[in-house]
């Protein structure tokens, strides 16, 4: 029975290649034949002179054949072909041969035109009405876009095998290019290159991709198909501008934004379900592509090769290398492996790591011992027997695929050209020894394709295991869980003893934190004390020299002071008893003519200057700093004696 991703693959083809829209009628139909796609299509589709059995008897119907006559003869003519095109049609029912619509879109310079015609018709029919549509001779026209090979006018539209939408364009070398600002513009845009910044929603993965204005968004998806295996058919993409409606619309005319435009991309997902999936869970199927012309992108995803369906072989189709010889840089290389991986073997097989080995190290060794995981390397070889069945049965089977995406880095290699051989085994030598070198290198052509396992350790990296081509699934999922075993036991040591060692490490960051905050309170108290030492001694200094400001002034005021006079003095003499703060008295006799301000002066050079004291009188008790200090004593009446006292001023 086919798994559920496969059901899914046979159903979209089946849809494509039959025009049965209906989903649960293209289920019936499949489930009655086994899930056999090509026995599902005879069905519907019946060979030319093919026989049809019902429950009924045994009738001959007459119709266009599906594929060349020549090879449903030669596959008529062995029992595992015979029973492969059988017709099995649905109960008390024979189904009619419908003409199959194909649609085109085409693409002429700023043009597109939409042509509808029966599979029966020829290219050639497609140019006649191009010709009357575009006003351009059928003799001038070069068609292009076709997914097969040689294409002429006379091909017949049906023998291509084409879904039901697809995307052509016209090229017109022989005729000269329109003259006009506008066209000028457009071969500039056509001429630039755009950087396009696409962000894989899932993985959170950022790539940066160069295309020139004259790619398509078609190419566009594609070249993201091969780094990111979603098909294009199952991309969901935001970011496109509104005028980008047709996949096979050039970049220079959609409405990107010049020279960086940002892009991202995820997987699709469908609820249709089959009625056995219903009662299990949710499965995506294929679902009708975005794009003109997809329907077709995955050909392999048949349930036979397209060689072994027409008699061709599969070996004689895949004239791609998986890897180009003497590729000068390895992320390049594996971008085109797993390009070529995908179209052979379909979108089931390992995510292959696109970057050098020396990155793979760093991936899947060089991080905290709770991510790292173990390097498998698969080594491929195209003329080995093995590696057809090796890949399809067991690298691209879903347990071992989801096995290797938990918990192996995977890398692959072609070893099929010399030069590469020879690449990689210095690789080999330079990273796990002359040993596992000379192992490889003695292996035979037949023994491939390997697949080794590897660890990573403290010093060096060891090879745990090398697996052959001749295995089964059971036997390679057993290693790869032993390895893994040998791989768990090292990563919990390695766990244990990070764990100590950052245990450590934050007991000493703990300490040097608290022995800086500690040195840091030490200098702020040291700092603090030496402003508070500063401000001491700035306040002392300003003490000291108001001090000696005032002993100045004071002294100065002393000298200029009248002599006293004496008590035997003919002339009126005034007595001034005058009483500090403090409770203490000194007395002076002045001139009864001095004036007032001698008074203020005498009480200064006490210490007492007359702009922090004032002088008051008793009886009457009045203000004496109030008064006209160029009066004289007579005059204020402070003749012939007089108390005063000192009060400071507010």
């Amino acid at each position: 029975m086919a798994s559920n991703m496969d059901r899914e693959m046979i159903l979209a083809d089946f849809q494509a290649c039959t025009g049965i829209e209906n989903i649960d009628e293209a289920i019936t139909l499949l489930e009655q034949n086994n899930w056999d796609l090509v026995a599902a299509i005879n069905g519907v589709i019946p060979q030319e002179n093919g026989i049809l059995q019902s429950e009924y008897g045994v009738e001959t119907l007459h119709g266009p054949a599906y594929g060349p006559t020549s090879h449903s003869t030669a596959a008529s003519s062995t029992p595992s072909s015979s029973s492969a095109f059988r017709h099995v049609v649905p109960s008390r029912q024979i189904v009619e041969r419908q003409p199959r619509m194909l649609d085109f879109r085409v693409e002429y310079r700023d043009r597109n035109v939409d042509v509808v015609l029966e599979d029966s018709s020829t290219v050639g029919d497609i140019k006649h009405i191009l010709e009357n549509e575009l006003q351009i001779p059928a003799s001038k026209m070069l068609l292009k876009g076709w997914k097969t090979g040689d294409v002429d006018d006379s091909t017949v539209l049906k023998s291509l095998h084409l879904p039901k939408n697809n995307s052509l364009y016209v090229l017109t070398p022989d005729l000269p290019p329109p003259s006009s600002s506008h066209s000028g513009a457009l071969q500039e845009s056509l001429n630039q290159n755009f950087m396009l910044i696409v962000t894989h929603r899932e993985v959170q993965r950022e790539y940066n991709l160069n295309f020139s204005g004259s790619s398509t968004i078609q190419e566009v998806k594609r070249n993201v198909y091969d780094l990111t295996s979603i098909p294009v058919r199952h991309q969901l993409w935001e970011g496109w501008p509104s005028s980008a409606t047709d996949d096979s619309m050039t970049l220079a005319v959609s409405g990107l934004t010049f020279p960086c435009h940002r892009l991202t991309v995820g997987r699709r997902s469908s609820p249709v379900q089959t009625r056995e999936q219903s009662e299990e869970q949710c499965t995506d199927v294929h679902m009708v592509s975005d794009s003109d012309g997809d329907d077709f992108e995955d050909a392999t995803e048949f349930g036979v090769d397209d060689g072994e369906m027409f008699g061709v072989a599969s070996s004689a189709l895949r004239k791609s290398p998986m890897m180009p010889e003497n590729a000068e840089n390895e992320g390049d290389a594996l971008l085109q492996f797993t390009a070529e991986f995908s179209s052979r073997y379909g979108d089931c097989h390992p995510v292959y790591f696109i970057g050098s080995l020396e990155a793979a190290f760093q991936e899947a060794f060089y991080g905290k011992a709770r991510d790292r995981k173990l390097l498998a390397i698969y080594l491929h070889h195209d003329e080995s027997v093995l590696t057809n069945v090796f890949c399809s049965q067991m690298l691209c089977a879903e347990s071992i695929v989801s096995y290797l995406s938990q918990n192996f880095i995977t890398w692959a290699w072609d070893m099929t050209k010399e030069a590469n051989r020879a690449r990689f085994l210095t690789m080999c030598t330079r990273h796990f020894g002359s040993v596992v070198a000379q192992t490889i290198r003695t292996q035979k052509t037949d023994q491939f394709p390997l697949f080794l396992i590897i660890m990573g350790k403290r010093s060096s990296n060891e090879v745990l295991n090398v697996i052959q081509g001749n295995t089964t699934v059971d036997e390679l999922m057993m290693r790869l869980m032993a390895a893994m075993e040998i791989f768990s036991a090292q990563q919990q040591e390695d766990i244990k003893d990070e764990d100590e060692r950052e245990a450590r490490e934050n007991v000493k960051r703990e300490q040097d934190e608290a022995y800086r905050i500690s040195l840091e309170a030490d200098r702020a108290k040291r700092e603090a004390q030496e402003r508070e030492m500063a401000e001491q001694f700035r306040l002392e200094q300003i003490r000291k020299e108001q001090e000696e400001e005032r002993e100045a002034i004071r002294l100065s005021l002393e000298q200029s002071l009248p002599p006293e006079p004496k008590e035997e003095s003919t002339e009126s003499v005034s007595k001034l008893r005058i009483r500090t703060p403090s409770g203490e008295f000194f007395e002076r006799r002045f001139l009864a003519s001095s004036k007032l301000q001698v008074v203020f002066d005498f009480v200064a050079s006490k210490g007492y200057p007359w702009e922090e004291y004032k002088l008051l009188g008793t009886f009457p008790r009045r203000d004496v700093t109030q008064l006209d200090p160029n009066k004289s004593l007579l005059e204020v009446k402070l003749y012939p004696q007089e108390t005063l006292f000192l009060e400071a001023k507010e």
